[in-house]
């Protein structure tokens, strides 16, 4: 595994993105963090949107487990400037040594906008963000900031993780795009590849569970682009997207199908594979799904 840019942090082998969990009350917040810790999973990583500060959600997450990784995936840099961003992933490394990832990215234009920003030239800006973060002043203990990790998807963005941070984490990606990232990323950098998971008897069931994450993201122009970039028609990317392109973006099925998709990932070049539990009801927690795959550790 090449986690050499993580700093002594072990990150394990799967993780599992926290998704629904982060619309959940903070009392069952702790409570299934410290099941996905109990049952083996390395790193949580967890969103930042429009719900949870990602700082004070890392903190929840923190304080309920005893050794699980928790990481950003990702922190928007929209939302906090790069001396708050570097003090609060500084904070956490300090409380939590080797337990947290700041995971970082640029959001999407929508989301931007509506914090009053302008999503012009998102390479640049991070490029320029972790300049102004790598010089920000600190007046605390003397602490590191964390490894930084970006959410990368092109090519621009997928180089500068290479040339300025431990690694890139990959989200509604592909086997082949892992691939990619790989190579561009080079052995030692560290790379965590998002894969939705619907545990399901069959087709039908895992179409119906999962069709409402593919639509929500084959109509965000991020990914969309991305999939085309792959070589992906407009017939696959209809949303919910072709059965073809259900296949190559969600693990689906019974537990061996979704080892053997893991497995996938995992030949590709990704150090962690990120479970994204897509599940029926989302206001419900995973906890049955988690259990299910405990066995994959």
């Amino acid at each position: 595994m090449s986690t050499s840019l993580l700093r002594g942090i072990d990150a394990g082998r799967l993780g599992i993105f926290a998704g629904s969990l982060s619309q959940q009350p903070a009392t069952v917040q702790r409570e299934v963090a410290a099941e996905i810790e109990k049952l083996g999973f390395g790193t949580l990583w967890y969103g930042e949107s429009i719900g949870r500060e990602a700082f004070a959600q890392a903190g929840i997450f923190l304080t309920a487990t005893s050794h699980m990784v928790v990481a950003s995936g990702i922190a928007n840099i929209w939302a906090r400037d790069p001396m708050a961003m570097a003090a609060g992933g500084r904070t956490l490394a300090e409380a939590w040594p080797r337990r947290f990832i700041l995971g970082l990215g640029v959001s999407h234009a929508p989301m931007v906008a509506a914090r009053g920003h302008d999503y012009r030239r998102p390479v640049t800006a991070m490029r320029e963000y972790l300049d102004r973060m790598s010089q920000a002043s600190w007046r605390g203990p003397e602490v590191e900031l964390p490894p930084i990790v970006l959410a990368a998807l092109g090519p621009r963005m997928v180089a500068l993780a290479a040339e300025r941070t431990a690694g890139a984490y990959p989200y509604f990606t592909t086997t082949e795009h892992v691939r990619q990232v790989r190579e561009q990323l080079g052995k030692d950098a560290f790379l965590a590849a998002d894969l939705p998971v619907v545990v399901a008897a069959d087709r039908p069931q895992a179409r119906t569970i999962g069709n409402a994450h593919m639509s929500l993201y084959l109509r965000t122009e991020n990914y969309l682009n991305n999939l085309l970039r792959l070589g992906w028609n407009s017939d696959d990317l209809e949303p919910p997207g072709s059965d073809r392109l259900f296949d190559a973006v969600v693990a689906w099925g019974d537990v061996a199908a979704i080892r053997d998709r893991i497995d996938g990932h995992v030949a590709a070049g990704a150090d962690q594979v990120v479970l994204n539990l897509v599940t029926k009801d989302r206001s419900v927690p995973y906890l049955n799904e988690l259990r299910a795959l405990a066995s994959l550790n």
